[in-house]
């Protein structure tokens, strides 16, 4: 077959792949690289100088073998620059070139077996070249440096030698390397199964990258990567394996550093989470991959409400609406949209949310929620007591923001139906002291902790949901009318209880608060509200 057969045969194979269903040749053209990469990492090609060909076996890959393969590799790239330069406009003139640069690629696979030569490829700038071949005009070149770099810097291979790692991270970050990623994703066309399958390297690469130089997510994102990863999420294609994975990348670079959730917002960001998620309202995800995706998306925005930047975005984009709606319709969306609601309205900051929710009657979403906790088939991976934390949060938050009117119709809801959302409360209440005492006797038992860590574990164990329950029973029981006070001392004393367990989980609670104005300020509110309980 001569070179003009070879490029009518790959542009006939692209434009099937377009035509054809995208997913089964992602999936098709996946497990033939899996099995060229087994392939290569079995044995390499390694060309003399006077280019015979010769096998190398694993075990005898050396420092003489790298860089045997490495010369290679360069010459054939060189050859292949030297030839597009010479005939830019003379496909024919480059092409066998270009097919034994492809191949020379395919063999510096054989690195991945001994990341302890790691430092030898950089001095060879092995890097530097493979870096230029990521904007090369061929996307087949640029996609197999992709799948190199993936191998080169899997976690399972850099775990061999943590000094070689440290030495290749070191050049990738040096060479910009998620910036020539982001450029040759840019251009990636998805329909085509290999450049599929370039696209979820590339991101392979990104989380690789993440998971040893967490600071390098920063540089990511400045470099363009959440942009191109907002643009893809936003993009009119079916659902896929890229698509979870982008979603999955997005939340790892928005909580590994605080400064990537401000680059989302800044690029529109909080809206495209909002639409994507708006998808999932009243329908449920199709299988567990769409729903994982879902789930990413809901912690990506969960850290980006850390910011109250972003918390002015999600108002103006009516994600209070959106997220009340989820939780009305009760399909699988509900326990992500209770968790980003519970973000919105929390701290200082939640003010707008909180007022935002009661403008909208969500307090007949939230308390049928308060009433009964779903069974377990129905909350769907989330524990009972995390979706109680969240109901209990929003509400203790509900009663820090509001004032007015807006006060009296929270406090009026405990008084309804013959006061039953306070027995619901105090039942509560008996459910996590037993935890908390329980928890408690354990930690006793156990070897000896500091301080703050004792503290941290125990709020992990009961708590914190203790500690807003007892909050909503202070804040009901001094602001509503007498009656309430008098069901909860009634309950109380029925049970076993005592106001003096309330007052005692609240001073603790209030002792752990900051030092800033807010803190102070909200600090001095408890200990009224304790005076007058």
């Amino acid at each position: 077959m001569d070179v003009s057969e070879l490029l009518r045969l790959k542009d006939t194979k692209k434009r099937e792949s377009r035509d054809s269903d995208g997913y089964y040749h992602e999936q098709t053209a996946k497990v033939q690289r899996v099995m060229q990469r087994e392939d290569v990492s079995r044995r390499s090609l390694v060309n003399d100088d006077d280019d015979d060909t010769k096998t190398v076996q694993q075990d005898n890959i050396d420092e003489n073998a790298v860089k045997k393969i490495i010369f290679n590799f360069e010459k054939r790239s060189l050859k292949n620059q030297e030839l597009r330069i010479k005939y830019p406009e003379l496909p024919e003139k480059f092409m066998d070139s270009e097919l034994e640069l492809h191949e020379g690629i395919q063999q510096l696979h054989v690195l991945a077996t001994v990341p302890l030569l790691y430092p030898l490829a950089v001095n060879l700038n092995l890097v530097q070249s493979l870096m230029g071949l990521l904007t090369h005009d061929n996307t087949d070149i640029s996609v197999a440096v992709v799948n190199l770099l993936q191998e080169l810097t899997d976690l399972d291979t850099v775990e061999e030698s943590q000094e070689g790692a440290d030495v290749l991270i070191d050049a990738l970050k040096q060479q910009q390397v998620v910036a020539l990623l982001v450029q040759n994703l840019e251009r990636l066309d998805e329909t085509v199964p290999e450049e599929s399958e370039g696209v979820h390297n590339s991101l392979a690469v990104v989380e690789n990258l993440a998971e040893m130089r967490p600071e390098m997510c920063l540089e990511a994102a400045q470099q363009g990567l959440i942009q191109w990863l907002l643009k893809r999420l936003k993009a009119k294609m079916p659902f896929d394996s890229n698509k979870l994975y982008v979603s999955e990348i997005l939340s790892i670079l928005l909580h590994a550093i605080p400064g990537n959730r401000a680059i989302l917002g800044e690029n529109g960001g909080i809206d495209i989470l909002l639409q994507q998620l708006a998808h999932f309202k009243r329908q449920d995800p199709k299988n567990s991959e769409e729903q994982e995706m879902m789930e990413n998306l809901f912690d990506s925005l969960c850290y980006c409400l850390l910011l109250p930047e972003n918390r002015e975005r999600f108002l103006l984009g009516e994600g209070v609406q959106l997220m009340n709606l989820m939780l009305r319709e009760k399909k699988l969306s509900r326990n992500g949209a209770l968790k980003v609601l519970n973000h919105a309205v929390t701290g200082p900051e939640g003010h707008d949310s909180a007022v935002k929710l009661l403008d909208i009657l969500g307090l007949r979403t939230i308390f049928p929620l308060f009433m009964k906790t779903p069974k377990k088939s129905k909350l769907k991976g989330l524990l009972a007591e995390e979706f109680e934390e969240h109901v209990l949060s929003i509400i203790a938050n509900i009663f820090r923001h509001c004032q007015g009117p807006q006060r009296q119709r929270l406090l009026a809801k405990f008084a309804e139906n013959d006061f039953e959302k306070v027995e619901r409360l105090m039942e509560l209440h008996f459910k996590y002291t037993e935890k908390v005492s329980k928890s408690d006797r354990e930690i006793q038992d156990a070897e000896d902790e500091d301080e703050e860590a004792t503290y941290l574990r125990r709020l992990d164990n009961g708590l914190f949901v203790l500690q807003m329950i007892d909050y909503i029973i202070l804040e009901v029981a001094v602001s509503g009318p007498s009656q309430i006070r008098d069901r909860v001392l009634h309950i109380l004393n029925l049970r076993g209880g005592s106001v003096q367990q309330i007052r005692e989980i609240i001073r603790e609670y209030v002792s752990n608060f900051g030092e800033d104005k807010n803190a102070t300020s909200e600090k001095q509110r408890f200990l009224d509200l304790l005076g007058r309980f």
